[in-house]
């Protein structure tokens, strides 16, 4: 019989080596022995984890922790399994617990900082960053990492800060060179582009460096005016992004139409969950979605609950579909008699601690638009607020924009014809959502908002059965978090500048304006 202390000893060098399946193996035979040894738990739990084993991994590193609440690399796994294993609620209070134990190591301050980040907690992954860089002052992935959630809690100028030092310490940081590049309007006068430039000679073979530094100097480019510069590198950088990918826009096709035939007539309004707490704010990314936001949550009786995964992965767990994505037609088509009341309540408690403090909060996830039918069926007291914007705008700004490389979701932002099939899927279904749930979605339209702030904002409150209040005409002064592509602009009084963008890249976006003409949506002159 092998000694189980030589058995700990190899299970120990294994998890150093990060020898994940071998590291997992001894464990499995250590537990039976010392079934509340802590530490076994631990390791067979990182082992799981790494190995994307998550119901293993979340059931050891819960034990774990439990064992020994004290040691603070225990928790801190545990809410890293439970923020990947999709439960955000948990992985924050998890969090919390580990950050009450005062971490003396980097990296734990760094993992919680991520964790606070993916559950929308900015001012507390601010904290936890700065305790990883005041430990390793000379790690740019930390201070990027500081940067990013003091851009989110609005402190603009630490954050430029935080990203020229990241830059200094690593210039091959590629993701702080674009980050830099957004954080305000270039000139001719002062920009980055010739140091841009001169990082990227040599680099045709880093997909990562061409990403990053191509979509920077376009951003710079078009800020300084230079509209065919700035398309040719956007074209680059979303290229390089895009490769390997793979994208089809027929699967996207094929769940749009999926979604559709799942609601083909007009829908009566099911039992679901009589709250009317939430305020769904959807839409095409880039289309005002942020700004209708900060002008609802300025009102002292709506939080703003940020970008939400919860409904699709509520859905997800009452469906009984067990495939990968949080949407796809495996699940459409299992979604035929939940306990509609079931899924708002589950919803409603996903969104806890971060909501119930006001009356009201906001979930804005774009793409809920694709989930509006079963939201309807759920949560019948719930608003629906749907963005539009003037298609060219939104297609060139989604074709501008580096959206989270793990999402799913945006496969058809790195083209420019693929985006403008998918705001026609888009479009199609915002008009069948209207046929089948009449007066359950109001269409809000970003250049009314631009160019009748008030009057726009007095028919977003009404339709969410809010009293009129002053504050939300100064939206630019609410200090909530706010950690999207906008998070710059929705600082700022509202501002015409991107009104029809489009136009000034002229001919380069005829085929854009051909396809969206051939599929019959209208585009404002």
């Amino acid at each position: 019989m092998i000694d189980p202390a030589t058995l700990f000893a190899e299970l120990t060098i294994a998890f150093n080596q990060h020898a994940w399946a071998k590291a997992q193996a001894l464990a499995v035979r250590l537990l039976p022995m010392a079934p509340r040894h802590p530490a076994l738990h631990y390791m067979a739990g990182v082992a799981a984890m790494e190995l994307q084993q998550m119901p293993k991994a979340l059931a050891h590193l819960h034990q774990a922790a439990d064992l020994d609440s004290g040691r603070v690399e225990f928790v801190t796994q545990f809410a890293k399994a439970l923020t990947l294993g999709q439960m955000p609620r948990e992985a924050r209070l998890a969090a919390d617990r580990a950050m009450a134990l005062s971490p003396t190591d980097p990296a734990t301050f760094d993992t919680l900082g991520v964790i606070y980040t993916q559950t929308h907690a900015h001012a507390e992954a601010a904290a936890a960053f700065r305790g990883a860089v005041a430990l390793n002052p000379t790690h740019a992935p930390y201070h990027f990492n500081l940067a990013t959630a003091l851009l989110a809690t609005g402190e603009i100028e630490s954050a430029r800060s935080t990203l020229e030092t990241c830059i200094d310490i690593d210039p091959c940081y590629w993701k702080a060179h674009l980050t830099l590049a957004q954080q305000r309007r270039q000139s001719a006068e002062d920009n980055h582009i010739e140091r841009l430039h001169s990082i990227l000679k040599g680099r045709d073979a880093d997909l990562k460096a061409q990403t990053y530094l191509h979509m920077a100097l376009a951003k710079e480019y078009e800020d300084c005016g230079d509209y065919p510069t700035a398309f040719t590198h956007y074209t680059r950088g979303k290229s390089a992004a895009g490769a390997g990918r793979n994208y089809d826009i027929a699967q996207d096709e094929a769940l749009f139409a999926a979604i559709t035939a799942a609601f083909p007539a007009p829908q009566a309004s099911p039992g679901g969950c009589p709250s009317d707490e939430p305020i769904f704010v959807i839409g095409m990314p880039r289309s005002g979605t942020t700004l209708v936001e900060r002008i609802i949550s300025s009102h002292p009786d709506v939080h703003s609950a940020g970008e939400l995964l919860n409904f699709g992965l509520t859905l997800k767990r009452h469906s009984g579909s067990r495939t990968s994505p949080i949407l796809d037609l495996d699940t459409v088509h299992r979604l035929q008699g939940p306990d509609w009341k079931k899924v708002g309540e589950d919803y409603l408690a996903s969104t806890r601690p971060g909501t119930a403090h006001k009356p009201r909060f906001i979930d804005k996830l774009p793409h809920n638009f694709l989930n509006v039918g079963w939201i309807a069926r759920a949560l019948p007291n719930a608003r629906i607020i749907c963005l539009r914007r003037d298609p060219m705008d939104t297609c060139l700004s989604n074709f501008r924009q580096l959206f989270a490389a793990q999402s799913p979701q945006y496969g058809y932002s790195f083209d420019l014809l693929d985006t403008g099939r998918y705001y026609t899927l888009f479009d199609r279904l915002i008009a069948h959502w209207q046929r089948v749930l009449p007066g359950r979605i109001l269409e809000m339209h970003y250049e009314a908002l631009v160019d009748s702030q008030e009057a726009s904002t007095r028919q977003l409150l009404e339709f969410c059965r809010l009293p009129w209040h002053d504050d939300c005409l100064r939206f630019e002064d609410n200090k909530a978090p706010v950690n999207t592509a906008s998070v710059v602009q929705v600082r700022k009084p509202v501002y015409r500048t991107s009104l029809q963008r489009w136009k000034k890249y002229g001919a380069q976006l005829n085929e854009l304006q051909e396809l969206l003409n051939a599929a019959g949506i209208a585009i404002p002159s």
